[in-house]
C-alpha cells in the first residue's frame, strides 16, 4: 500500500532551523505533485509548499517564502522541506501529501511535529 513517512521533526529555538524528509512508497514517485502541509492546534491545515513533478517548479505560501526551501530527489523517492529562520508561529505538525500531475486522489503522511519555542 502506498506509504508516505515524514521525519525530521523536534524542539527547536527561533531563528533555528530543521529539514524535514518524506519518503514515498508504492508510488510511481516522479509523476506525483508533492505538498507540504502545516496544521496547529485549533487551526485548519494550511499548504505551505509544492514541488510539482513536471520541471519540479515550486510554489510557496506567503507566510513561508524566503525562509522555507522545498525540493525533490526522484532516486530517492522523498521530498524535503528546509526551514530556516523558524518563527514560534510555525509551530505545527507538519504533513506530506502526493497527487499525480494530472490529478486524482491525494496521499497523506502521519504528519512530523514541529515546535518553535525558546
Amino acid at each position: 500500500q502506498v506509504q508516505l513517512v515524514e521525519s525530521g521533526g523536534g524542539l527547536v529555538q527561533p531563528g533555528g532551523f530543521l529539514r524535514l524528509s518524506c519518503v514515498v512508497s508504492k508510488l510511481t514517485f516522479p509523476e506525483f505533485d508533492m505538498k507540504w502541509y502545516r496544521q496547529a492546534p485549533g487551526m485548519e491545515r494550511e499548504f505551505v509548499a509544492l514541488v510539482a513533478a513536471v520541471g519540479s517548479r515550486t510554489h510557496y505560501a506567503d507566510s513561508v517564502k524566503a525562509r522555507f526551501t522545498v525540493s525533490r530527489d526522484n532516486a530517492k523517492n522523498t521530498v524535503y522541506l528546509q526551514m530556516n529562520n523558524l518563527k514560534p508561529e510555525d509551530t505545527a505538525m507538519y504533513y506530506c501529501s502526493a497527487r499525480h500531475r494530472i490529478g486524482g486522489h491525494e496521499y497523506w503522511g502521519q504528519g512530523t511535529q514541529v515546535t518553535v519555542s525558546s
